[in-house]
């Protein structure tokens, strides 16, 4: 066995057992600790595959921000896990049945999963030798050369999606003072202000 077919098997069994982990954990910070795991296991089967720049965007963005924000969520918000957990029980039945239709379709997928005859000319032909061009600057010609219109497109979903959010928990409440800024700018200070002169020995 190779190096790399052990470092393959060894992020492999990593990553499936700190997923697993996730799950069962009763304590929810450890369950954000074994995701950061999983994240880093999932980065280091990125980098045997070649995708150096998907591994660091796993870094970098789901470990680096993603898990640490779900930690800071988790530690800092009063959470009552417990009572949590009994209405997690309610629906276990629910969850493991549809658990096994997901397993059951995944095994019906891979066991009538066939290669065509010129997959591997076909995969070639997307990116350009790695010898030539690096990962990331080939992932760079290739979003915003080919698929520069699905890319934008995606980005725009994401815009609207972003704005439907902030304006779905919007909430105009009328009882809540709120910052007026243009009549903070435009007020008079001779208005604003009131000077006292007071005179020494004397109060308000």
């Amino acid at each position: 066995m190779g190096i790399a077919a052990f470092a393959f098997y060894l992020f492999a069994l990593v990553a499936v057992v700190s997923a697993f982990l996730v799950v069962i954990s009763r304590n929810p910070v450890h369950s954000v600790l074994w995701l950061i795991l999983t994240f880093f296991s999932a980065a280091g089967l990125f980098v045997l595959l070649g995708a150096e720049f998907v591994a660091m965007l796993l870094v970098i963005v789901y470990m680096g921000a993603v898990a640490v924000l779900f930690l800071f969520v988790v530690m800092m918000l009063d959470v009552d896990f417990a009572e949590l957990r009994g209405q997690l029980a309610q629906y276990l039945p629910l969850g493991l049945l549809i658990g096994v239709i997901l397993l059951m379709e995944l095994g019906m997928a891979f066991g009538a999963w066939e290669f065509s005859a010129g997959h591997e000319a076909a995969r070639a032909a997307v990116t350009p030798p790695i010898d030539q061009v690096q990962n990331t600057a080939a992932l760079g010609q290739i979003v915003y050369t080919q698929y520069i219109y699905p890319f934008q497109a995606a980005g725009l979903i994401l815009l609207v999606a972003m704005i439907g959010a902030i304006v779905l928990t919007l909430r105009h409440r009328p009882n809540v003072k709120r910052q007026d800024v243009l009549e903070q700018i435009y007020r008079d200070p001779a208005k604003s202000m009131d000077l006292k002169d007071i005179k020494p020995g004397q109060g308000l």
